[in-house]
């Protein structure tokens, strides 16, 4: 039986659950899994290894949920020697229509106009209140905040998902 929310309608999900790009495991199989289930499958488009194999995992992606919604996720991070190709990620989105972005890890300032102005959906994860009112500033249309078990996230407070809201509003 279909839980409507505001998220499931935005996203055009029956339920309202969103897997993580979860690098390393992360794969069109899995992602479509969960579309084809009612939420929104996701991948993480550097775990395909390139922009031109990312646009390959979105591809067999589309084709696995039949037409059901799913998105790509943009994991930002440092790097000690030269960047990933985020750009190249970014553009291989776009082209690809994919409906619905995860950015996550430094902030997606410089990447949202380029989403916003093909209509795609937004989501930012964070590990803060200060990051998510920093990413609301920025225009996101979802902010998910995540706590300490979902794990790859060095968050500053290290909350845990039931303590996320009473917490947040000291943070």
């Amino acid at each position: 039986m279909p839980f409507q929310t505001r998220i499931t309608e935005l996203l055009k999900i029956e339920h309202p659950i969103i897997m993580g790009g979860m690098t390393g495991v992360g794969t069109p199989e899995l992602a479509a899994a969960v579309s084809n289930a009612g939420g929104l499958g996701m991948i993480a488009i550097h775990n395909a290894g390139s922009p031109q194999e990312g646009r390959k995992w979105i591809q067999q992606l589309r084709h696995l949920t039949n037409g059901k919604p799913f998105g790509v996720n943009l994991t930002i991070l440092p790097s000690m020697g030269p960047p990933p190709p985020y750009m190249e990620y970014a553009q291989v989105i776009i082209d690809e229509n994919v409906p619905i972005v995860e950015t996550a890890g430094s902030s997606p300032q410089k990447f949202l106009s380029l989403f916003k102005k093909t209509g795609i959906i937004t989501i930012h994860k964070c590990v803060t209140i200060r990051h998510a009112l920093s990413a609301e500033r920025y225009g996101v249309d979802i902010i998910l905040l995540d706590g300490f078990e979902c794990t790859g996230h060095p968050g500053e407070a290290m909350l845990v998902i039931l303590s996320c809201r009473p917490r947040g509003a000291i943070c």
